[in-house]
Formats: structure tokens, sequence, C-alpha cells
């Protein structure tokens, strides 16, 4: 196991990564996880097979995934939201004032629809009465 600063920092983050309910089979620390096993967790002194003789893999910039790991941090912690808060009519358009609320509700009852409210919701969205 790799023991170097980036990839703990990485673990870290992750372990505190929430679930994305909205898409259980396709989860971003998944991702995240298997591009960072693969880097870190890899030999570099191996060669790899479509590589030209005598070259090893490239050696990983520390300084790089740290950046990319803070990066991971300010996101998890909500950074950007609290030091740029949306405020005024940016979340109320006057063409549909109720939009942002009606998409929040609708992102938070997803995920609890059976297979027939689901098909029902798409039914109405394919027929629509003006």
């Amino acid at each position: 196991m790799s023991k170097s600063i980036p990839y703990q920092h990485y673990l870290r983050a992750l372990s505190q990564w929430p679930r994305d309910a909205l898409r259980p089979e396709c989860q971003f620390k998944d991702i995240v996880q298997r591009r960072v096993d693969k880097m870190f967790l890899s030999n570099p002194h191996i060669e790899s097979p479509n590589s030209t003789p005598g070259k090893t893999r490239t050696e990983i910039n520390e300084k790089k995934e740290l950046e990319q790991v803070n990066a991971l941090y300010l996101i998890l912690e909500n950074r950007f939201s609290q030091r740029y808060p949306i405020k005024g009519s940016m979340m109320k358009p006057e063409s549909n004032p109720s939009y942002y609320s009606d998409l929040v509700t609708e992102l938070e009852t997803a995920p609890s629809r059976g297979l027939w409210d689901r098909i029902v919701k798409k039914c109405k969205g394919m027929l629509r009465f003006s």
C-alpha cells in the first residue's frame, strides 16, 4: 500500500464524500478511487506494454496531486458556496419563480420513486396539455 501524502489525503477526502442517491450505480467517489488506486498503487518501475522499450511510466507529480486533493476538500466543505452565496433574484427568475424550488423538490423525491411512479411521470412529461 502506498504511504505517499497525496494518496492518504485522497483516501481521507473520498471517505467523507457523500453518496449520490439519484444515481446509485455511478458514484463520483468510486470513479476517483479507481483513478487514484491505478495511479498510486501501480509499480512505476514496470514498463508499460505500449511504451517504448526502456522507458518507465511517468513519475507522480505530488504537488499537482496535492492541488487536486485540495480542490476536493474545497468542494467537500462547500467553501465556494459560502464565499460566493447566491442572493437576490438569481434563484427566482421572472419567467418561472418557483423553478429552482420545484427542481430541488423533484431531486429529493426522485430516488424514492417506484417503477410505476416513474412510468407515470415519464408519460406526463411526454403529454403536455396547454
